[in-house]
């Protein structure tokens, strides 16, 4: 019989991330006690803190119930939600030393009402190491997503230094890029590249309303943050006016260049089961990244989203779309993005062979890799 596990993670329902993609894909008989994020940062005195306290305060007080939209926000009927009390001071010894007794009592107490006894604990946080050793876990497990070294929104130098503790003590360590599989010990480190929601992405899907009625459309959705490279936004839209540059997402930087440009357009956020009309009418979909250190680490989920849908994709070169080369208009280092669009619009003879492409990497086939090693614990 498969264990139970404690998965420390990051808030359930706030966006699909990949550590819920694949823990509600496992099988039924695994009981979960999921608790949400305990921060990866101390915060800061800005509206966007402010905001988000007043977010995690509230589902302190109200307990998590089902919700109503996508398959990847529901929460399936073996996974139970809680969302702990704890200090986010990462590199303070007092508030580990509090953090420690804080999470111990609750989660014990969450395991006996959830009925999950000496499971294997899971944590996609190295904040969670503090708690290591409280619950009779049989096996710890260090999902590892992103480079929390470089990672924005991150204290880098106690999260770096938690980390570092949590792979000692790991006795099994997921790695969702080779560039981080590669930091780790090769004995115990599976790499396991991120899966599509295929059938969502790759069912024909209606129009959305508020995309531009008229001329071609390049899109990106996703954080518009410090490593989306907007002046190659801005030199394309000034090339190509009869283009419209479609951007989906949370800013979370500097836009006031994007904002001359009357044909780029700011949506804002969507729900993820609406991903699929906005991506699928595209002309082109977008990964217009800088060359950065979080880069070159990261796996973005939306990248096989796009192929999925079968868009065109034109994208700068980092290491986890290589794979995918040869079915993707690359940018190189200061190349323009105006020369690639074109090309763009005569590329969907393609479409059929990438939806082709992705459709064996659903997050069910990588949920059912991760069970086996999980087993195997």
């Amino acid at each position: 019989m498969p264990s139970d596990l404690v998965v420390f993670g990051e808030d359930w329902g706030r966006h699909p991330s990949s550590t819920q993609h694949l823990i509600s894909r496992l099988s039924d008989d695994w009981q979960v006690v999921w608790v949400n994020s305990i921060g990866l940062r101390r915060p800061r005195l800005s509206f966007r803190d402010l905001k988000r306290v007043t977010e995690k305060l509230g589902s302190i007080l109200s307990r998590p119930k089902r919700m109503n939209g996508t398959a990847a926000a529901l929460v399936p009927a073996n996974i139970h939600v809680h969302a702990p009390t704890a200090i986010p001071w990462p590199g303070s010894r007092l508030a580990a030393c509090a953090n420690r007794r804080l999470l111990a009592r609750q989660v014990t107490s969450w395991m006996r009402e959830d009925g999950v006894k000496r499971p294997i604990l899971w944590t996609s946080l190295p904040t969670a190491v503090v708690a290591l050793g409280e619950f009779e876990e049989r096996a710890v497990v260090y999902y590892c997503g992103d480079d929390f070294s470089s990672l924005a929104g991150v204290d880098h130098k106690p999260v770096a230094a938690m980390e570092r503790q949590l792979v000692k003590k790991a006795d099994l360590i997921v790695a969702a890029s080779q560039h981080l599989a590669d930091r780790f010990p090769a004995e115990k480190t599976l790499y396991l590249p991120h899966g599509v929601d295929y059938d969502l992405f790759a069912k024909p899907a209606d129009r959305p309303s508020d995309l531009p009625q008229t001329g071609p459309i390049a899109g990106f959705y996703g954080s518009i943050a410090d490593w989306v490279d907007v002046a190659m936004l801005c030199e394309a839209a000034t090339q190509c006016p009869d283009w419209h540059f479609v951007l989906i997402g949370a800013v979370e930087t500097d836009i006031s260049l994007l904002e001359k440009h009357s044909n780029i357009h700011f949506l804002g956020r969507r729900p993820h089961d609406l991903l699929p009309g906005y991506v699928q009418h595209f002309d082109a979909a977008l990964l217009p990244f800088k060359d950065t250190e979080q880069i070159r680490n990261c796996n973005p989920l939306k990248l096989r989203e796009y192929l999925a849908a079968g868009t065109p994709i034109i994208t700068t070169r980092f290491p986890a779309m290589e794979p995918y080369a040869p079915l993707l208009t690359i940018l190189e280092t200061g190349e323009p993005l105006a020369h690639a669009l074109n090309f763009a619009l005569n590329d969907k003879q393609r479409n059929s062979v990438r939806r082709e492409v992705v459709r064996p990497e659903s997050w069910s086939s990588r949920a059912a890799q991760l069970e086996a090693a999980l087993k195997s614990l």
